[in-house]
């Protein structure tokens, strides 16, 4: 009996040291875990925080560089011009603007059309290819409000020949080509009447305007309007006989000399201001620091030199 309850005391003692050991372990290992967990937590709130911090540092960057490329934005001055003189004009100030902190910016257009369109659509920020009474005529016809910033130069309109040397030469019946829009054509009609070809009612003038419709007398002469870009051309492939009336900056593109003109306007006339190549822009925009640096640039002795130079009278500089 003795040894049957030293057996049975001795099992109880064994029971209870094997639940104290489970128990340390237990709690060994619950102690161990609890670190851990804890430097999980504080690694992934760091690379969180790290994570936030470069996203805020990108999106401070991407700032930055919107503002500067606005900034940048500002000092261009984009210019829509005719090739000829228009852009080789505004080539000689890109230096005197970029001195001032600017870039010029030149866009060449081969119509009279999109340049105005493009101003008026705020693709440019102003345009050197026309005089007012055509400004005038596309505002009205497009509902815009272009308006003038700086007369620059005169062109004056030629009359040349397809194997006539002499107007006094010209046959009865004979084509003569002229610019279709309407200031243009109200202006070749003038030169026309000018040189004795053709009679316009009496109160004629380029304020009040004239088209072919008007023509009292046309001298027996086949009077054909076309597109002004298209006139040079077309004489050149007329027929033996045929003359035309062609835009100055025209004539130059297409290798004709003033000097062989076989008629010009009467540079004393109205025409000189009438017809005076302008810097155009949109209404508001003309006392702008960007437009005031162009016009500053452009009215220069050095300008009105190169002018004179270059073009031997078929430009003139007005200012």
């Amino acid at each position: 009996m003795k040894k049957i309850l030293a057996i049975a005391l001795a099992l109880v003692l064994t029971l209870a040291l094997l639940t104290g050991c489970a128990s340390k372990a237990a709690t060994s290992s619950a102690s161990a875990s609890e670190p851990a967990s804890a430097s999980a937590s504080a690694a992934a709130s760091s690379a969180a925080a790290s994570a936030s911090a470069s996203a805020s540092a990108s999106a401070s960057a991407a700032a930055s560089a919107s503002a500067s490329s606005s900034a940048d934005g500002d000092k261009v001055i984009k210019v829509g011009a005719s090739s000829t003189p228009h852009a080789e004009i505004l080539e000689q100030v890109k230096d005197d603007l970029a001195a001032e902190g600017y870039t010029l910016d030149i866009v060449v257009f081969d119509d009279y059309v999109l340049p105005n369109q493009a101003l008026a659509d705020g693709e440019l920020d102003a345009n050197y290819f026309q005089h007012t009474p055509y400004l005038n005529s596309y505002n009205e016809a497009n509902g815009t409000n272009l308006v003038a910033a700086a007369s620059i130069h005169y062109e004056p309109f030629g009359i040349y020949g397809n194997g006539v040397t002499d107007l006094k030469d010209l046959k009865a019946g004979a084509t003569i080509i002229i610019p279709a829009d309407d200031s243009n054509e109200t202006r070749a009609l003038l030169l026309l009447q000018q040189e004795g070809l053709i009679k316009l009612p009496d109160d004629a003038s380029a304020s009040k305007g004239v088209t072919t419709l008007d023509i009292v007398d046309d001298g027996g002469y086949d009077i054909q309007t076309v597109q002004a870009d298209t006139v040079a051309a077309q004489l050149a492939n007329g027929n033996a006989g045929t003359i035309a009336v062609i835009n100055g900056n025209y004539a130059l593109a297409a290798g004709l000399k003033i000097a062989d003109a076989l008629a010009i306007e009467d540079a004393k006339g109205d025409a000189a201001q009438t017809y005076a190549n302008i810097i155009a822009c949109r209404s508001g925009d003309e006392n702008s620091p960007k437009i005031q640096a162009l016009v500053k640039a452009l009215e220069t002795d050095k300008v009105k030199q190169y002018i004179k130079d270059t073009y031997n009278g078929a430009v003139v500089a007005i200012f």
